[in-house]
This record gives C-alpha cells, structure tokens and sequence, in this order.
C-alpha cells in the first residue's frame, strides 16, 4: 500500500470516525428517548387495563348484588327454607337472572357445593361446584376464574355473593367472559395492539391467543415469550418480534392472576417500532451521506498533501528495498530540508552499522542457544535420575534387609530401571535434533493411561519423601483418544507432579484430575503445597525463573512449549498456603 493511500486512508478514517460518533450518539440517544416514551405509554396502557378490569370487576359484583335481591331469588330461598321445595324446578333460575343482569355466566349453588342452576351449562344440575362453596365470600371483590362450558373451558370475570334466608344458605356466582370482546373495550392509541392469552392449557397452545379482530397471525413465534411470563410469574416481561409485518413489535406482559395467584391469562401489549424504525433509518442515511462525503474530502486533501511527501518517501522506500535485498552499504540522498532529510540520515547511519550489528548478534544467538540447549538438556536428564537413584536404593536396602523379597523388588526395579534409561535415551535422542525443533509426533493416545504410567513412575518417591504424600485419582473414563505426542504428554506431567513435590517437602495431598466439556479435553495437577503469590503465578512460566533454591527455571517452561506445540493452553491456580492447581486444556479434535 503507497504511502498516498495510507494518508487517504487517515483523513478519510478521521473524518468518517467523526461522523460514525456522531451517528451512533444521536442514533442511541434517539432510540432510548423513544424506549423511555414507549415504556411510559405502556405503563399508562397498563394503569388503564388495570382501571378497565377493576371497573368491571365492580360492575359485575353490582348486578351479583341485584340478582341476590331479585323477587325470585326471595322466593327460591323461601322454598328452600321450608324443606318442601323441589330443587330441580330451579333449572331455569340461572338463566333468567344471567339474562336479566346481562352476564354470561350464572350459577345457583346451595351451601354443600351442589348446582341448583346454571346458565352457561344447565346440564350441570346437581353436579357439585367446590371451589364455590370453599370459602366465605363476603362482599369481596371480582376475580378470573376459569368456567366449565360444554364445549370446553373458558376465562371469566366473576364474583360470588352468598344468600342467607334463616338456616338456608346458596351462592350466587356469575360474571362475564374475558375474550377478544374485551378486548375491544380498550382505547389504544395508535401502532399499539392488545393480545390476550387464555393461560388454559398445560402448554402454550395457539388457539388460546387472540386479538380484537380475532386468531393472531404467527402467534407460534410468541410461544417462548408467553412461557417465559408463565414461568416468571408474576413478574412482567418484554420482549421483540417480528409478528406479520415488516418492523418489530415490542410486547409487554402482565399475567392476569387468579384467586389463587396462579396466571390463568396473560396480557400482551404490542407497541409497534415503524416510527423507531424510520427514525433510525433517516439516521442512518445522514450518517452514510456525511461518510462518504469525508471519504471524498479526504481524497482530495491527502492527493494534494501527498504530493509533496511521494517523492522522498519513495527514494527512502528504494533504499530499504535494497538493503533487504541484501544490500546492506545503500545510502539515499534527499534534496528536502524537513524531517524527510533527518530520516535520511539516520537511515543512512543505520545501514552503516548493520554489518557490525549482524555480526555481533550471530555470535551472540549462538552463544545463547547452546547455553539454553545445555540448560534443557541439564534439566530434562534430572528428572529420571531421581528415579534410578530410588529404584538402586531399594534394591540395596532389600538385598541387605529383606533377602527373601530381593528377586521380587530385583524385577521390579530392573523393570523400573529400563524404563528410565529407555526414557534418557529418548530424552537424548530428541535434544540431539533440538537444533531441528521437530514438532510433536502426533498419534491416537489415551490421557488417562498416561496419567497413570506417570503417577506408576513416582511411587515410590511419594513414600520416600520426608512426609508422605497422599494421591488422588480422580479421571473421566468417557474419554476419548486424542491425538498427541505420548512421550511429549508424559514428560510435561512428569514436571508439574515434580514441581507439586517439590511444593509439598512435607507431605501432603497430589491430585490428577480428567474431564471434558465442549470439544476440549482438561488434566488438572493440584498439590496442597505453599501456594505461589500472584507475582510469582504471573512470572512462572518465564524461562529461567524458579521460585526454588536449585530450581534451573525451565521445567514449567518446557511444559508450557509441550502444550503450546499441541494448540493447548496451561493456566495457574493458587493462593499463598493453599496449594496449587496447573491446568491443561487441549483440544478433542486435534
């Protein structure tokens, strides 16, 4: 990319950045002023409906009333009282006092619970009714309640009165439906909707949303929502979607609460978004307008600046070309006297200095990587030393000890001893090719077998040391293989179980812990040791650093290279007395 692009690049960015902040500032600030208006009118919705059903709730305990002092109910009780009348010439009751005070729903029941009359469902004679006849009513206030209806079940507004003539006592319950008709006696202001959901169903069911006009188109998609309200009750929601047209709808929930506090409707308001969505549109279109408008500014001011840096630059540009060509004695000339001229001159008194610069630096990264080979090299051959010294010791100690026992603790400690000098040649093997820094040899291995063969490896170190140390194995044996490098794996968990040890000079507790979870595999190394400071977890991974007497600085080091070569992560955990733990995460796939 030429430098007259770069400066395009500049003036065009700065002003198209300046215009973006602008955009977006007056975009939010729009659209949570508009938010802020559309919430305050969904409350003054919600105050209405709540006015709307309480007024009604009034009205229908009202007529409740009038019907308890119409002349028939006067009569029926009178009968009733006197023992002698026929409760089922009381059918029709219902129905007439339903008609006369202009609910839909109206039931006689006498003080045991038994339907005398019903309006919405005359067949019920003398089915029992016990949700009416369980409590005292009084003159309490309406509530919804779900009706029984031949066809199915429907939501009502009702209210209940109790009727009291000497000994005779019957309950008056009746109210009217809550449907799409009441719905319509809501004044909406304009782009705002209201849905009513009959909460009917153990599940969400389409059928049971309706509207003013009737069945909801796409009602499915509020299907989460309005579980949501359900599952949250009472608590009010919000939510947006796109429900029949092309902007968004935001609706609010109000579970509409039964005598038992349980939601049998909810109540969604829709507020539309067109207006929002035009405002952000025109918003959006002036901020591209004044975009593109810096975009054409800024070509012009860069072309005119950039003519006069092109050349200089250019001739500065040719002579680092040659010098990475190889050319390492290019000098420039710059006629200019700004500081295109001084950077010349340095450019020129650097490439004076290269050869001597190069020179030095080759020796001096020789220097450092045969000291950092012999390092590692140190480093790594320590590890199964310890082992040998172990096993040799136990054989000794049982050859003049236990006799009887020596061929058995012989085989072992053979086993043990070929192992490890198998282990240094290996280790050998691959610091003769670190020159090479060959990458893992990658094969199908199971974590947890090489989990084991390491915690095999030290056991007899955990119970030769000054306290004995207590190991817990804890592995996912839903594992899968993973491909990895076996030897690499081995050596890096061979270092942090050293490294727990050497954090545990007085015993304690090591634990090697496997799991698994979205597509990465985890081996976890925790030992309840001194802990480390947060400075000392920050630096730990450092080559050379070493929070030990003796420590060379490069086992958590090589451990972190191991699983970096297999595209894994190594993370710390610890606290000052309470131990550590070193995670390994690597993926499942590779």
């Amino acid at each position: 990319m030429t430098f007259r692009i770069k400066l395009w690049l500049v003036f065009s960015a700065t002003l198209s950045l300046t215009v973006a902040v602008v955009t977006i500032l007056v975009y939010f600030s729009a659209r949570t002023a508009f938010e802020e208006l559309d919430a305050q009118r969904t409350r003054a919705l919600v105050t209405q409906f709540r006015f709307e059903l309480a007024a009604r709730g009034r009205d229908i305990a009202s007529r409740i009333d009038r019907a308890v002092q119409a002349e028939v109910m006067r009569r029926i009780s009178i009968d009733l009282s006197s023992g002698r009348a026929d409760p089922a010439s009381y059918v029709e009751a219902a129905g007439e006092l339903a008609a006369a005070q202009a609910l839909d729903f109206f039931e006689l029941v006498s003080a045991d619970g038994t339907i005398l009359s019903s309006a919405q469902w005359p067949a019920r004679f003398g089915y029992r009714n016990e949700w009416v006849a369980q409590r005292d009513w009084q003159k309490g206030e309406a509530f919804i309640q779900t009706v029984d209806l031949p066809e199915g079940v429907a939501l009502g507004l009702l209210a209940v009165r109790k009727l009291q003539f000497g000994e005779t006592v019957l309950w008056l319950a009746g109210g009217k439906r809550l449907d799409k008709e009441f719905l319509t006696t809501l004044s909406l202001p304009e782009g705002v909707r209201a849905l009513l959901y009959l909460n009917l169903d153990p599940s969400f069911s389409v059928q049971n949303l309706t509207s003013a006009t009737g069945i909801v188109a796409e009602g499915g998609r509020l299907a989460p929502f309005i579980e949501q309200v359900r599952r949250r009750n009472p608590e009010p929601a919000e939510a947006t979607f796109w429900l029949g047209g092309p902007t968004p709808e935001v609706f609010h929930a109000l579970p509409l609460l039964g005598r038992e506090e349980n939601p049998l409707a909810i109540l969604l308001l829709g507020s539309s978004r067109r207006e929002l969505a035009q405002l952000t549109g025109l918003i959006r279109r002036i901020g591209l307008l004044a975009g593109i408008s810096g975009v054409l500014l800024g070509l012009l001011a860069s072309w005119g600046i950039s003519r006069r840096l092109t050349r200089s630059v250019a001739q500065l540009a040719e002579g680092a070309g040659r010098v990475a060509a190889g050319d390492w004695a290019t000098r420039v000339q710059v006629s200019s006297h700004d500081e295109i001229r001084h950077l010349a001159q340095i450019f020129n008194r650097m490439t004076g200095q290269l050869v001597e610069q190069r020179d030095k630096l080759i020796q001096s990264e020789r220097v450092a990587a045969w000291r950092e080979l012999a390092r590692r090299l140190a480093h790594e051959l320590k590890n199964p030393l310890f082992p040998l010294q172990i096993t040799v010791e136990n054989m000794q100690k049982a050859r003049a000890e236990h006799p009887e026992q020596f061929d058995e603790v012989f085989r072992e400690g053979a086993a043990t001893l070929a192992g490890e000098l198998a282990n240094l040649k290996t280790i050998i093997g691959r610091f003769s090719d670190f020159s090479k820094m060959p990458p893992p040899r990658k094969e199908r291995v199971q974590l947890n077998e090489i989990v084991r063969q390491v915690l095999r490896l030290f056991d007899a170190q955990f119970h030769a040391a000054t306290g004995s140390v207590r190991t817990e194995l804890e592995l996912d044996e839903s594992l899968e293989p993973l491909a990895a490098d076996p030897e690499q794996l081995k050596r890096a968990l061979q270092n942090l179980v050293l490294n727990a040890l050497d954090a545990m000079p007085d015993g304690g507790t090591l634990k090697l812990r496997t799991t698994h979870s979205n597509g990465a595999v985890c081996v976890e190394v925790s030992d309840s040791g001194t802990g480390l400071t947060p400075e000392e977890s920050d630096r730990l991974f450092t080559p050379y650093y070493t929070t030990k007497r003796h420590g060379t600085g490069l086992g958590l080091a090589i451990v972190q290279a191991v699983v970096s070569d297999h595209g894994g992560k190594i993370s710390v955990e610890s606290e000052p007395g309470k131990g550590s733990t070193f995670r390994i995460l690597l993926s499942a796939n590779a």
